[in-house]
């Protein structure tokens, strides 16, 4: 994952040199794209593990929120929670990365206690469910906890709950982050524990899988109805006829983006709101994930 991740830096530092000298093209990637873009990318799954008792299931999936600014400050956050109310979904889970991963051109933090109060505002009728990612592991794991703790959202780490909708009941698993602890030597361990969470789990409700990093997907069982993740952020940028040039994954373009289906078990990965090593979006807008599950 370091090669991976250390060749993400090196394009979006070429690429912004590029955009900074590229006149409009650069200006909207800076200052447009990821900063007054925000789409409602819908998904819809039909899936034969997902009972008819349970009706449509409608999660609205935040993913990467980088908060920082100029580009992911309170207000642009307190907008995405209205705009995400605004689809009434019966779920919301928070996919990780809710702190900052830009160190060039910023002005500012956004101190937990802030952005965690704008999601605070946050409620679906199924409740507000969280997981943690690489970034917030690497700058402070304990403050983002209390944060997300202190808005009501409840974080799953290793963790499984039943959640139940009408006379039926699924159970929602969420994974520690799988680049949680950087090594001296390069590489990473992780704080994931796949078989000990979905243990937890009964064994003949449908599960809904939530982790930061898509790379998990390789390991999940059929028994798993659906993962989501977010951590890519789509690329980040996505350029005519070449497409994603880097995804910060071990498997490259796989797990880039969007529902992805392998031998019927089904994967949708967010390209996310905030942005991560320079602030640039290209066709990748931000997205506020919705993703309706039905029998």
């Amino acid at each position: 994952m370091m090669t991976h991740r250390m060749t993400r830096r090196r394009f979006l530092h070429a690429l912004g040199a590029g955009a900074l000298a590229g006149g409009a093209v650069g200006g909207y990637a800076f200052g447009v794209e990821p900063v007054l873009r925000l789409i409602v990318k819908r998904w819809r799954i039909s899936h034969p593990h997902w009972r008819a008792g349970l009706g449509p299931l409608r999660i609205a999936c935040l993913a990467d929120l980088h908060a920082v600014t100029p580009w992911m400050p309170p207000t642009r956050i307190r907008a995405i929670v209205e705009k995400t109310l605004a689809l009434k979904p019966d779920l919301i889970v928070l996919l990780g990365d809710y702190v900052d991963g830009v160190r060039r051109f910023r002005t500012g933090l956004v101190p937990v206690a802030e952005w965690s109060a704008a999601l605070g505002r946050l409620k679906a009728p199924l409740g507000v469910f969280a997981v943690l990612g690489n970034h917030d592991w690497w700058l402070d794991v304990e403050a983002v906890k209390a944060g997300l703790n202190a808005a009501d959202i409840r974080v799953l780490e290793n963790e499984a709950v039943p959640i139940g909708q009408g006379n039926a009941r699924f159970w929602l698993a969420g994974l520690g982050d799988q680049l949680a602890h950087p090594l001296p030597g390069g590489g990473y361990r992780g704080a994931d524990d796949l078989p000990g969470t979905l243990a937890q789990a009964g064994s003949d409700d449908p599960i809904i899988l939530l982790a930061h990093e898509p790379d998990i997907f390789v390991r999940v069982p059929d028994r798993v109805t659906l993962t989501l993740c977010g951590h890519t952020h789509g690329g980040q940028v996505r350029l005519p006829f070449l497409g994603r040039p880097v995804i910060p994954s071990a498997y490259g373009q796989r797990f880039a983006y969007g529902h992805i289906v392998e031998e019927g078990r089904h994967l949708v990965v967010s390209a996310g709101l905030g942005v991560s090593v320079l602030p640039v979006r290209f066709m990748a807008p931000p997205e506020i994930t919705l993703v309706t599950l039905t029998a």
